[in-house]
């Protein structure tokens, strides 16, 4: 297996933490995340959550070879919220995740300086009271054939060690197996050299 293949995430949401400075108190929370469209409904949760908060600031990162990632500083000074925080996932080596810290105004300023630090700790405060995982970046295929041809089939899924994770074996049989992404393609010509086997890419 490569190592392109393997990453590091959270296999759930960290629990909450707490950093004071100066009055000022900055909740850091980490959460897994599949998609982008997940990190709107989080924030806007944090912030009724916090709703005395003067700002919920975050990062994200999606990804493990395209790596995609958004910093939000939610109207603290330039780079002092978001980018401190995104530094902590890119120390924490994670992926497919979000960090997000709500901060609570305690009447002393602490400075772009204080912030930067402020925002940093509670962001690695939260990756260290995470569950971090490793996975592996897997494809997804759905191969089809006659009852005739299972035998076949079945050789090659063992000769090859993939993993099913479904199968439906009826005249007309279908199995769903999963193999490192790295593995992709020479998976799929294992099975295209039989032009009695239909074999597809699908989402996981």
């Amino acid at each position: 297996m490569e190592n392109t293949d393997c990453y590091k995430t959270l296999s759930k949401p960290s629990k909450e933490v707490l950093f004071k400075e100066k009055k000022s108190k900055f909740y850091g929370y980490a959460y897994p995340l599949e998609s982008e469209n997940e990190v709107k409904p989080l924030i806007e949760k944090l912030k009724k959550q916090h709703h005395t908060a003067n700002h919920v600031c975050y990062a994200w990162q999606l990804g493990i070879n395209n790596v995609r990632y958004r910093a939000n500083d939610d109207g603290e000074p330039n780079n002092s919220a978001g980018m401190p925080i995104y530094g902590q996932i890119q120390s924490f080596e994670v992926t497919n995740v979000l960090v997000a810290v709500a901060r609570i105004f305690g009447g002393t300023k602490l400075g772009v300086g204080g912030l930067i630090s402020a925002y940093r700790t509670a962001a690695q405060m939260a990756l260290e009271a995470s569950p971090i995982v490793e996975r592996t970046e897997k494809a997804h295929f759905e191969i089809k054939f006659g009852y005739e041809t299972m035998n076949k089939v079945m050789r090659i899924i063992k000769q090859h060690n993939l993993e099913i994770v479904s199968q439906k074996l009826e005249m007309e049989c279908t199995i769903h197996i999963c193999v490192p992404k790295s593995h992709a393609q020479m998976t799929q010509q294992l099975f295209q050299e039989n032009h009695t086997i239909s074999i597809t890419e699908r989402p996981g």
